[in-house]
């Protein structure tokens, strides 16, 4: 029997993908990374298809009720809100949300649809995390992107 054949590449990804999000000091790899190891080394591994099936789902419902939390706690107040649509600056700032939300959409098509550049899109996105210190929402709008260069509608 080779060494290969006792290699687990996937939880080898993730070992790395740990440290990585230590060294960097990035809780949210770091987090990530930890949780799918307990999953991948545990029993709790015949639950990945709950993970597959909802996870993107219930961590954007999480993201968006981080972002919305400052208004239903009133830290962003109502009339600041009204006053949104007056300034140019948050006029371009609802187009932004307007074409990342668009580009978000297609990048949840084109990872249906062609699920073999998902890897890459995580490796670029984690990278991005781990190494510039980004936030690890970018792989929807990063396949948005790349469906746009790459022609898909």
């Amino acid at each position: 029997m080779n060494f290969a054949s006792h290699l687990d590449l996937n939880l080898m990804v993730l070992l790395v993908l740990l440290a990585c999000g230590i060294f960097s000091h990035n809780s949210a790899v770091t987090i990530a990374a930890a949780v799918l190891i307990v999953f991948r080394i545990t029993p709790l591994s015949e639950y990945f298809y709950l993970l597959q099936n909802h996870g993107l789902n219930f961590g954007i419902i999480i993201l968006t009720i981080g972002v919305l939390t400052p208004i239903a706690s009133g830290k962003i107040p109502g009339d600041a809100i009204l006053k949104s649509f007056l300034s140019w600056k948050s006029l371009l700032a609802i187009a932004v949300g307007l074409l990342v939300a668009w580009l978000g959409g297609r990048g949840v098509k084109l990872m249906t649809n062609q699920p073999n550049i998902v890897a890459g899109l995580l490796i670029g996105t984690v990278a991005g995390v781990a190494i510039l210190r980004g936030v690890p929402v970018g792989p929807l709008i990063a396949a948005g992107i790349l469906s746009l260069i790459i022609g898909l509608s």
